[in-house]
């Protein structure tokens, strides 16, 4: 019906350059930021660094194989990974012996596509400057 095309329309319009999938809208940048500024540019368009919470949404993303922050730190409680939202990991995908903290100021998880296999979360620097990728979830519009 119409009032469905013109909800669909104006979200098209919204989320340009956004892929939607599943409930949610992601955005992913090839631009180069630091952890804290990546997190910044997604909140200021009403969304947030990503949080993988389920194998689906892990290879939709390694589907676009991008090395790109997500929303995963320990950087409150060192060793304690938290999403952004607060939430702690439920479902994990870190590389083959990650994450190692190595230099000890590794708080900040990349999703690296130097990987083939499915475990492709990495532990690096917060301040190292590269991709990111923004998860937007989109209530629905009632009537």
């Amino acid at each position: 019906d119409n009032m469905t095309k013109e909800r669909d329309q104006l979200q098209k319009m919204c989320f340009k350059g956004w892929t939607k999938f599943g409930s949610s809208y992601y955005y992913f940048s090839n631009e180069r930021k630091k952890w804290t500024e990546s997190r910044q540019y997604c909140r200021e368009m009403g969304a947030d660094l990503v949080i993988i919470n389920s194998r689906e949404e892990q290879e939709f993303i390694k589907e676009v194989n991008i090395y790109a922050w997500i929303g995963l730190s320990d950087a409150q409680t060192e060793g304690s990974w938290k999403w952004v939202d607060g939430s702690p990991l439920t479902t994990v995908y870190w590389r083959t012996g990650e994450p190692n903290d190595t230099g000890k100021d590794e708080d900040c998880a990349v999703y690296s596509n130097e990987v083939v296999s499915l475990n492709s979360w990495n532990d690096i620097p917060c301040s190292y400057e590269t991709g990111w990728i923004c998860e937007r979830t989109v209530a629905p519009m009632w009537l």
